[in-house]
């Protein structure tokens, strides 16, 4: 008889993180591309080592909507 896997006990509502190479083969599938820029933006991230939450704030001060 098999046995049922333990399951995590992280809680479903965090959600699930994807990986860029993930990300980036669902966005062509949906027709969407990065730019160039993109691309260089993300690379500099890892470069400096940036947290998630850094990473944010530059892409909002960079491509998001004037309010």
């Amino acid at each position: 008889m098999k046995h049922a896997s333990p399951r995590s006990s992280r809680s479903s509502s965090k959600g699930y993180v994807l990986g860029r190479a993930r990300f980036a083969k669902i966005s062509a599938i949906e027709g969407i591309k990065m730019t160039r820029a993109m691309e260089a933006d993300l690379e500099e991230f890892d470069r400096k080592g940036l947290s998630a939450e850094d990473r944010r704030r530059v892409i909002g001060r960079k491509y998001g909507k004037a309010r």
